[in-house]
């Protein structure tokens, strides 16, 4: 793991899968309007919205380890940064 925030993927990975509905891998990466739109996209969809954390899971388990850590540990993302959007210098 990489100096900075100290982020790991795997954390956020697990977050994804098993609380991706309620944000938490966005509020764990720093993305806090992320993980909120993802707890109103949950209740507003019924759960169906809930497609989406699945695939950020699966982006996130099949990120390299570098590309992640470029990401997430030496800035703060966004507020709106979901996985899948590429980061903004």
């Amino acid at each position: 793991m990489d100096g900075g925030r100290g982020k790991n993927k795997i954390v956020a990975a697990l977050l994804a899968f098993f609380l991706g509905w309620a944000g938490a891998h966005h509020f764990y990466l720093g993305s806090n309007v992320a993980g909120i739109i993802c707890i109103a996209a949950t209740w507003l969809t019924c759960g169906i919205g809930s497609i989406l954390y699945f695939i950020e899971f699966t982006m996130l388990l099949l990120m390299p380890d570098a590309e992640f850590a470029a990401r997430y540990n030496p800035r703060t993302p966004e507020p709106m940064e979901f996985v899948f959007m590429p980061p903004k210098k």
